[in-house]
């Protein structure tokens, strides 16, 4: 993809990178509308380049930043550090560090979650919301997003998986990490007969099976996503 530039901004305490392409600045009427396209998991901006390079073309300017955790931004090592505060925060920064002032927000996946925290944290900052996936699940009072998740899903579900330090690390490298990795970001075709995650997940599942474990579901992800921060393919 030519033309998009890469750039790490200091936010929150901590650098995030963004990937951005168009002209825009963030005051004034007459300036260029900006876009932030905030992506789900495992995803990048990789995600986002058809978008970015359509929308750009249009007159906008899109920016489309690696969370924290993920990509070429940095990733604490207390789990505490990754709350919706913590996230919305740096894409806040983001936005201060690129003379933002309002923007179209976009959010897929756990992308969508992180923008409607966005827009509930500070709407002084949004124009506008498109959200793909993840409808607003307004806050519990006693159950955990977890909860709900593990009694409709079972335990084999990948988000109570990762609950557990060291698991999911133990069962991509008993399917072969490198091969894992390559089925579920590497795979160009838009359409495949097989999900690259699901074809992944039967690897996974056997080897907890080996182990005594239960099969109980699948994770699916888009076939879309990609881990290389780069858009340049």
């Amino acid at each position: 993809m030519g033309g998009v530039e890469h750039r790490k901004v200091k936010a929150n305490g901590i650098n995030i990178h963004v990937a951005e392409k168009g002209e825009g600045e963030g005051n004034g009427e007459a300036s260029n509308p900006i876009i932030l396209f905030i992506h789900g998991f495992a995803e990048s901006p990789f995600s986002w380049r058809h978008q970015i390079q359509a929308l750009a073309s249009l007159g906008y300017r899109a920016l489309a930043p690696d969370l924290r955790g993920y990509g070429d931004s940095d990733a604490p090592s207390d789990v505490g550090s990754y709350t919706c505060f913590h996230v919305v925060g740096d894409l806040i920064g983001v936005l201060d560090a690129m003379g933002a002032d309002q923007v179209f927000v976009v959010g897929h996946d756990w992308g969508a979650i992180v923008a409607w925290y966005f827009c509930l944290f500070r709407p002084d900052r949004v124009k506008a919301l498109v959200n793909m996936s993840v409808a607003y699940y307004p806050r519990h009072p006693i159950y955990k997003p977890l909860h709900p998740c593990c009694r409709l899903y079972g335990d084999d579900f990948y988000i109570c998986t990762f609950q557990e330090a060291g698991e999911m690390e133990r069962e991509m490298a008993e399917a072969r990490t490198a091969k894992a990795l390559k089925l579920i970001f590497g795979n160009r075709d838009v359409c495949p007969k097989e999900n690259p995650s699901m074809m992944y997940l039967q690897m996974a599942l056997q080897s907890r099976r080996r182990r005594g474990c239960r099969r109980k579901n699948f994770i699916t992800t888009s076939p879309n996503s990609k881990r290389e921060a780069s858009l340049e393919d």
